[in-house]
């Protein structure tokens, strides 16, 4: 009896699960697509906000370079402002951090954009640094990080249920091995949506890039700096939310083909 117990809610949490993550749609305003969220796009800009300055602190505050700063906001602006991303919600910042070492670009769900100085000096032109910020943007436009949020309460609940499901009161440490397990395996799932976003992203840098006056090809230079760089942990690609440089830069090929079939035109900025 009490078997059939666990089962019945292990069903219910699961049900729940599901319910709430496919009844929760809202319309993309940019790119039109139905999403899975949760969250409302005033409810993402307050994150944002409410997160920013603690990231920032992460790396070492902002940088004290006014004219680096000035030169991120330009290009940053520029971006949005010939793109879709003017019809979004968003309101776009975009924050040069301190750290001199890291090689790293992240944005917030809202429209908070950050670009670390340590990628900054890595980028040789003002094209590379206009894909690196149209790749954050992308983020942003696609509302990834309230895609990734709903996915996670949803692989959470389901590894939860299962977790129900699979108890056994008299061996409670195969219950927690069960739980680890169903644990990492959603772990792994949202992982892969990730990897999705990022390239997604990438796609979106080439159309971005292009709009601004800026050469997309620029985007491929930046995956072979970061290939140079080091580019990921050394771990699995499976096991990383960003897809080997290299791999990419096939994506890239690929977008850039598909949006320029006759060739990328002359004119526009490296």
């Amino acid at each position: 009896m009490r078997g059939n117990l666990r089962y019945i809610i292990a069903l219910l949490v699961a049900g729940f699960s599901l319910i709430t993550y496919y009844c929760n749609r809202q319309t993309n305003p940019v790119t039109g697509e139905v999403q899975h969220v949760n969250m409302t796009a005033e409810q993402e800009v307050a994150l944002g906000l409410r997160a920013a300055p603690e990231m920032a602190q992460q790396y070492g505050g902002l940088h004290p370079d006014q004219r680096a700063q000035a030169e991120v906001d330009r290009i940053g602006q520029q971006l949005v402002q010939s793109s879709g991303a003017t019809k979004s919600p968003y309101k776009f910042d975009f924050h040069l951090l301190a750290d001199e070492n890291t090689i790293n670009a992240f944005a917030l769900p809202g429209g908070q954009v950050f670009i670390t100085a340590g990628l900054l000096k890595n980028l040789k032109t003002e094209g590379q640094l206009a894909g690196v910020l149209g790749h954050e943007i992308g983020h942003v436009i696609g509302r990834h990080s309230a895609e990734q949020l709903a996915k996670s309460q949803l692989t959470q609940g389901l590894a939860g249920a299962g977790a129900i499901a699979t108890y056994d009161p008299d061996r409670p440490g195969g219950s927690v091995a069960n739980a680890a397990i169903a644990a990492a395996i959603a772990k792994v799932v949202n992982l892969r949506f990730g990897r999705e976003d990022e390239l997604e992203a990438d796609r979106d840098a080439v159309q971005y890039t292009a709009a601004a006056g800026y050469d997309p090809r620029a985007m491929i230079q930046v995956m072979q700096i970061l290939q140079q760089a080091g580019g990921r942990s050394g771990g699995p690609e499976f096991l990383s939310t960003h897809p080997d440089p290299g791999n990419r830069i096939g994506v890239l090929e690929r977008e850039i083909q598909e949006e320029f079939p006759n060739g990328v035109p002359s004119g526009l900025k490296p």
